[in-house]
Formats: C-alpha cells, structure tokens, sequence
C-alpha cells in the first residue's frame, strides 16, 4: 500500500537504523570499522575501477546528447511553467547547495598535490607535473560530477512537475516497474539513496569543520587546531543552518546562496587582480584548453600495465564520492529547477559550473604553484600533514591577507551553513515519501543526526572520518548500478511524452490548414451546392405544390391532369437520376485523384461546409423555387384545361348539327 506524502515510513525508519548502526560501530570499534571499509574499498577499486571510469564519461555523452536532442525542448514542468528563481539566484543555488565546499577545500590542495604527486606519465616536481596537476584538479570537478547530478536533477524535476510523483528516486522507475514502485523494490531504490546521501553529507561536514577549525586557528593563533574546537563549530554551524531551515527554501538559502557567491566572486576577483595576474590567465586558457583536449583520454584511461593506484586513490575515488553525493545534489537541483526546459537545465547544471571550475581551480591552484615554483615554497609540507590549512596559507601570501582570510572563513562557513541546511531539506524529503516541502522538524531531525554523525567520527579518533569518506565510496557502487536503470527509465519516459507532444502538435498544425482553405472551399462549394440543393428539392417542391394547385383546377379534369403531370414528373425524375448519378460518379472520380494529405483535410472541411451552405441555400432558394414552380405548374394546367374545354365544345357543337366525328377526335 502506497504510503501518503509527509508520512514517515519504512524508508526513514531503516535507513535511520543502518546509519547508527554503522556510526556505532565506528564509535565502538574504529580500527576494525577502517580495516573494513579500507578492504572494500581496496576491492571495489581493483575490480570496479574500470566501471567507473567509463560511467562517468558515458553519462557526459547521455547528458548533451539529451540537450542537442528534440527532448531537449521539453520543460521540466507544466508546459506554462516558467523558473522559480532568476538566472543568477539559481546558478548561485546550484553552487552554494554543497559542491561549493569542495571547491573551496581542494581549489588549492588538489593542483599541488598532484604537483608533487602525478598521474602516471609525468615527473613530480616538474612544469609538465604542474600543468598536468591544474588539469587534473579542474578534471575532477568539471563535466563529470555535475552530468552526475544532472541526470538525476533532470530525471526528478520531471516526475516532480511534470507527472505530479514524490521527489522519489523510485518515482522515476515508474515506467520500468509500473505500481511496484511503491513496494520493496521501489522503497529499496529509496534507502540506497538515503544511505548513500548520509555517508557523502557527513564527510563533508567532517571536511568544513577541519577547514574552519584550521583557518581560525591559522588566523587568531590562540585557538586550538583540535577536535573540541571542530565540535564547537559543528555545533555553531548546527544552529545557524536550523534557523536558516526555519525560514525556507525561498528564503533562507537563497538569501545566504546569493550572499555566498557574491563573496566567493569578490574573492576570486581578489586573488586574480592581487595575485599573479597573467599567470592565472594563462593558466586558464592553458588549462582550459588541456581540459578539452585531453578530456576523453583522461576519462577512458586506466593503467592495466602498471601497479600505479593513482586513480584509485584520486580519480576513482572522486566519481565515486561524486554519486554518492548524486541523490542529495539532484533531489536540490531538482527542486529549484521547475520550469526550465532540459536544453536550459544541462548548460546551467552542466557547461555553467564545469567553466567556474575551471577558472576556480586556475586561480586559487595556479596561485599556489606560482607561489611554490617561484616564491616562498613550502606547501608540499603543509599540504600532506594539515591539507585544510592550504586555502589560508595561500592567502597569506598575497596584500591584505588578514581581510582575506576572514573572508575565507565566513565563505565557508556560509557554504557549510548551505549544504546543512540543503542536506536537511534532501534527507527530509527522502524520508516522507517525496514530500516536497517536508516539515521542519524532520528537517532538524536530519539535521541533527547528520552533526553528530559527524562529531562523532570526529571524536572516535583518526580512523573515524577518513573511514566514513572510504565508507561513502564503496556506498556509491550499488547507487551506480541505480542510476543506469534510471537513464534507461528516463529515456522511456521522454520518449513517450515527446511522442504524445508531437501528436498534439500535429492536430494543432491540422487544425490551421483546415482553417486556412476553410474559405477558400466555402467560395469553390457555394455554387456547386446552389445546385444541388435545387435538384434534391425538386421533387419536394412539386410534391409540395401538388395540394395548393390541384385546388386551383377543376375537379373533372383532376384525373387527366395528374395523368399528365405524372408523365412529365416521370420524365424530369428521369433527368434528375441521370443529373443525379453523373454527378455521383464525377465526384467520385475527383475524390480518387485527391492527395492524402488534401483528401483528409479538404474532404473533411467540404463535407461541414456543404451540410452548413445547404441549409443557407435553402432558406435562400426555397421560396423562389416553390413559387417559380407553382406558376408553371399552374400554366401547364390551366393550358391543359382550355384544350379540354375546346374539345369539349366542339363534340357538343358536333353533335348538335349532327356532323360525323373525325377518327381523330376522341370518342364520348
């Protein structure tokens, strides 16, 4: 039985279960719970490797070919639907809703690492190393994640608007399992994609409350770089996000959304025009440029010859964090989506971001390695013990770093704000049965549980959050095999509808040419049904008449005359079959050798216009005709009753001097 929207259910209540059992565990037991998650992730690298690799580039090619496509027109939404939000406050939405955080934790970190350690095929330490560190950085933030989150975005704003559904996962397999989307199949859908959400949400909670913690620490000195100050933010952080819960979707986090990439401009503006300005220029166009060159070896690369566990460790490792994420990001996207058509949506979700990455990366990265290949140096060092001090130690070497590097910390600590507050929302929804708005007590309920997941694996020691972000990875592998289904169920489902709009489309476009030879036909019929309306009432007519003329005659010459009118009525009836087959035949002859298209346009109209203009040429027609024919008949008659009278007269005057008839005459 389908449960009711709002209505906390199976879903909530199981997947609740496994998170704290799982969270438990790593409280009770953290080495066994890492060695554990380690060894799955060890085996889902060396035996899904390969599988993830070519996913991720498949769904680039899903996603613009669904763009470039005629699905591409259809709206995600009622056909009037128009976008909730401006363009600027929904982009600035999609940025701030949660991959914001990772831009601002491995803007920096990432092109150095790779700098010091390289995908197979370069040198660390040198130039190439350095290009192909800004590339790589760029690489795993670009198209791939977001065609990620644009599938399940697009494929969950349509079921939401489109066809009235929950905000389900499960709802998009409707075409595939039919009703059984609401049993444990569909419920099952459900739970991977919660599960999935928790373990992504809380390493990213793990992640921002390391970065504040290590910028304040960096900026003020007095304060700890330590777990207790990392609770404290969690904490801080919790509240602020229940009040911006408190005040909506519309309001909350598109106030602070807004505010976010305001400040996150202003920064990137800052290290541009403060930094090494032509450097980070060329960097761009040289990475942006590497990016589309490469950007197919690189996704349908893997090293069979070699024992390098470089994309196990960093490429893989990122596609697979990025499905986990994909629920939580898609069912946001999704939300703040409706009304924009799938063409819209793919270069917003899509091109959008992938070039803000770009030139996020070149920036905050570029700066960094321009720093350690021709400046100060040092943050090889830094960056492999304490990788969220990167973003500040960067900072610090550029003007005004004590303005700056409290701006850092309030952008992410606004990012941190928004993705709880967004994961709240998500996690909400899931857990109702789709509710759209869901309550915000179950918003804080989720809240709360993400937190102290979060502070709890903080606190459980150094396996605790590294295990949960190896743990969100291997959660990734079953929600992978979800989303191939929900392409395929997707692409069903488009298909169906763009058939049906296509039909509609096609009736419409009908509709106009018949109203456009409408008339044209009107002028063409008018004078051929002019005469067949005199031909089909002629005999009416006359037989109407008969009674008003038969009155007008005399009684004794009633039988000659109706003899002789049923002769010439004979005879005309004869000529008006013969008129009446000609004309049978002739249009049957002309309907033959109509074309289809005009056959089932023109015949239709003809036919309505010449049941309408009969009726018009009857009331114009009868009248005239009923009278021209009264005087005739009447002539005929009164003609036909002198002769009988004269006839009479003479065989009396015959008969009277006693004169032989004639053989002609007619006997008495």
């Amino acid at each position: 039985m389908k449960e009711k929207t709002g209505k906390i259910g199976t879903v909530f209540y199981v997947s609740t279960l496994f998170v704290t059992l799982f969270v438990l565990w790593g409280v009770m037991s953290p080495k066994s719970f890492q060695t554990a998650t380690k060894n799955a992730l060890n085996w889902m690298v060396d035996h899904f490797g390969w599988f993830y690799m070519l996913l991720t580039a498949l769904f680039i090619f899903f996603v613009i070919g669904l763009a470039l496509s005629p699905y591409g027109k259809i709206r995600l939404g009622k056909k009037d639907d128009s976008p909730d939000y401006s363009w600027f406050s929904w982009i600035s939405m999609l940025f701030a809703s949660g991959i914001g955080v990772g831009f601002v934790f491995w803007g920096v970190a990432e092109p150095v690492l790779y700098y010091f350690s390289p995908p197979e095929g370069y040198v660390s330490g040198t130039k190439e190393a350095a290009v192909a560190g800004l590339r790589y950085g760029a690489y795993h933030w670009a198209l791939h994640p977001w065609s990620i989150y644009a599938i399940i975005g697009m494929a969950l704003a349509y079921v939401m608007y489109r066809k009235g559904m929950p905000a389900l996962v499960s709802s998009v397999f409707y075409p595939l399992l039919g009703k059984k989307v609401a049993g444990p199949i569909g419920k099952t859908i459900d739970m991977l994609a919660v599960i999935a959400t928790c373990t992504g949400v809380a390493t990213t909670f793990g992640l921002s409350a390391m970065q504040i913690t290590g910028g304040l620490s960096h900026v003020f000195g007095s304060i700890p770089n330590s777990t207790v100050t990392q609770l404290v933010v969690i904490a801080v952080v919790t509240v602020l996000f229940l009040i911006s819960s408190g005040s909506g979707l519309d309001r909350g986090i598109k106030i602070l959304s807004n505010t976010n990439l305001s400040i996150a401009g202003m920064l990137l503006m800052f290290v541009i025009l403060f930094g090494p300005t032509l450097f980070i220029l060329e960097s761009f166009v040289t990475t942006l440029g590497g990016y589309i060159a490469n950007v197919i070896p690189m996704a349908l690369t893997l090293t069979p010859f070699s024992e390098s566990d470089w994309l196990g460790t960093n490429t893989i490792f990122f596609w697979a964090w990025h499905i986990s994420w994909a629920p939580f990001m898609g069912l946001f996207i999704a939300r703040i989506s409706r009304g924009r058509t799938i063409r819209e949506f793919v270069a917003g979700v899509l091109i959008v971001p992938s070039l803000l990455a770009i030139l996020w990366f070149s920036t905050f990265g570029g700066t960094a390695l321009n720093i350690e290949l021709f400046g100060v140096g040092g943050f090889a060092e830094l960056i492999n013990t304490n990788v969220e001090l990167a973003l500040f130690a960067m900072l610090a070497e550029l003007p005004f770093s004590e303005i700056t590097n409290i701006v850092a910390l309030l952008l992410i600590l606004i990012f941190f704000i928004t993705s709880a507050d967004s994961a709240s929302f998500v996690l909400g929804s899931m857990a109702t049965n789709g509710d759209a708005n869901p309550k915000l007590a179950v918003k804080i309920i989720w809240g709360l549980l993400i937190a102290g997941t979060a502070s709890v694996l903080l606190v459980s020691g150094e396996g605790g959050l590294e295990a949960l972000q190896t743990a969100s990875i291997v959660a990734a592998l079953p929600f992978a095999f979800v989303m191939i289904f929900l392409s395929v169920s997707m692409m069903i489902l488009f298909s169906k509808d763009w058939q049906a709009d296509r039909k509609k489309a096609k009736m419409a476009e009908t509709a106009k040419v018949k109203e456009a030879v409408r008339e044209d036909i009107k002028d063409d019929l008018k004078e051929d049904v002019v005469e067949e309306v005199k031909t089909e009432f002629q005999n009416q007519i006359k037989e109407d008449l008969k009674e008003d003329v038969y009155q007008d005659v005399t009684s004794e010459l009633r039988d000659d005359v109706i003899q002789e009118m049923k002769t010439e009525v004979h005879d005309e009836l004869q000529s008006v079959i013969k008129s009446d087959v000609y004309e049978e035949a002739k249009a049957e002859l002309q309907d033959e050798m109509q074309e289809e298209w005009k056959e089932q346009v023109y015949d239709d109209v003809k036919q309505k216009w010449k049941d309408e203009l009969k009726e018009e040429v009857k009331k114009e027609i009868y009248g005239e005709l009923k009278e021209k024919m009264y005087d005739e008949l009447k002539q005929e008659l009164m003609e036909a009753l002198n002769v009988k009278r004269n006839n009479r007269s003479n065989r009396k005057l015959q008969w009277e001097t006693g004169e032989e008839f004639d053989d002609d005459s007619p006997k008495k």
